[in-house]
């Protein structure tokens, strides 16, 4: 049947419902995600969106951590909370049998996080030791780097999980207040689905969430990323090279030409042994492990981004190929060989994106955010399919911004 759009009233604030019934399975699915509450909020407090959330899996203030889990788990009820750049998100899933007692469960913790200060060090100890280890991931570095690049003077340039001297500055009124503002009405969406009839569902969500507080809408701004190319080098004891590279790509995800965007991006770097980049850079030339680029689009930004592992010895000719490759993809455009391929794969794979409840209400969610009819993709796919060589061309050669490559490097 298909997900659907719909609102219900909660303290005087109409909050949409993106709700999909599935009789296959006796379950609930619930997400509630709260827009422009992520790590975009962090300002000056890096990595505060991080803790936050970790601090909502600890349980309640009036039980502890131990005991809600294990009344969680005496339940097989899972209800965790995560963040991504512009959305704070908690989800809940159940059995049938027990969701109204997971609905309880989810109420207590909106109305009594543990707020213990022995609970924050905890967590901002462990994710110190994250950190830690991850002075030798060189990937995240590289990659942390790139960003700090291409969004500087932005909450994109922070790290989400925060800095060791960032986490040191977090205290508790520091979690309160980002959560009191995170967990607003004003800011969420709910995504539910299972074997339900709407009205039965929402009014059981409804209660739940009536504990939140309806004060404040979280906002946002669109993010620029820096046009002005810079290579950045750090020097670690690494048996390879690790190569971050991204520039401008000027899209909206409302653009009617979207479809163009994400066929391009396949071409140049998304389709693995299948794609440009893998093709001259890993297989004729042998140059790199694994090579791979693709056009992000998001509502608050986009850019165009990739990335190379090579041996030491190779990397300053990886990366003057990427540039020369990228350059020649905008100048010469794409064969009608390559666009034909592009076609197959991505009208073929079509069905394995929608064939779980959790993908089809994800898909859902995304096109509600976004601002876009839920029959978008059918249409994107239809335009994907009657796309013609000449006019693809055309529109990857209006993008010139993307020749602004920046280059973030990790090797000895």
């Amino acid at each position: 049947m298909g997900a659907t759009i719909k609102h219900i009233n909660i303290k005087g604030i109409d909050v949409p419902v993106v709700f999909e019934q599935d009789k296959s399975l006796p379950i609930l699915n619930l997400q509630l995600v709260f827009a422009n509450s992520g790590y975009i909020q962090d300002n000056k407090n890096s990595g505060l969106a991080s803790i936050s959330a970790k601090l909502l899996n600890e349980g309640t203030k009036k039980i502890g951590s131990t005991r809600f889990a294990e009344k969680l788990e005496n339940s097989a009820i899972s209800l965790q909370s995560n963040i991504g750049f512009e959305t704070f998100v908690i989800e809940l899933s159940s059995l049938k049998d027990v969701h109204e007692k997971a609905l309880v469960l989810l109420k207590d913790l909106l109305k009594d996080p543990n707020y213990d200060k022995k609970v924050l060090e905890k967590i901002k100890t462990l994710q110190k030791g994250s950190l830690k280890r991850k002075e030798n991931d060189y990937d995240y570095i590289a990659s942390q780097n790139l960003k700090k690049i291409l969004f500087k003077d932005s909450a994109l340039e922070n790290p989400s999980l925060g800095t060791e001297e960032s986490l040191s500055k977090i205290n508790l009124s520091d979690v309160k207040k980002f959560l009191t503002n995170a967990l607003d009405i004003n800011n969420l969406i709910i995504v539910v689905g299972g074997d339900f009839e709407y009205d039965e569902i929402i009014s059981k969500i409804k209660k739940s969430l009536k504990v939140l507080n309806a004060d404040s809408k979280n906002s946002s701004k669109e993010i620029k990323t820096v046009s002005q190319t810079q290579i950045k080098e750090i020097k670690k004891d690494t048996q390879q090279a690790y190569i971050y590279f991204g520039s401008p790509f000027n899209i909206d995800v409302k653009d009617q030409n979207v479809y163009m965007a994400k066929v391009a991006s396949f071409i140049l770097g998304g389709s693995g042994f299948g794609s440009r980049l893998m093709e001259e850079i890993r297989v004729k030339r042998g140059l790199a492990y694994s090579a791979y680029g693709y056009i992000s689009m998001n509502k608050t930004y986009s850019y165009f981004t990739g990335y190379l592992q090579t041996k030491l010895e190779s990397a300053d000719e990886a990366k003057s190929l990427v540039e020369t490759l990228v350059e020649e993809f905008v100048k010469n455009g794409v064969t009608k060989e390559e666009l034909d391929s592009a076609k197959k794969f991505l009208l073929g794979s079509e069905p394995l994106r929608t064939e779980t409840l959790s993908q089809r209400l994800n898909r859902a969610f995304t096109l509600f955010y976004r601002g876009l009819p839920q029959d978008y993709n059918k249409k994107e796919l239809e335009k994907i399919e009657s796309l013609k060589l000449e006019d693809l061309n055309n529109y990857i050669k209006s993008h010139k911004e993307i020749n602004k490559l920046s280059f973030s490097i990790v090797r000895r």
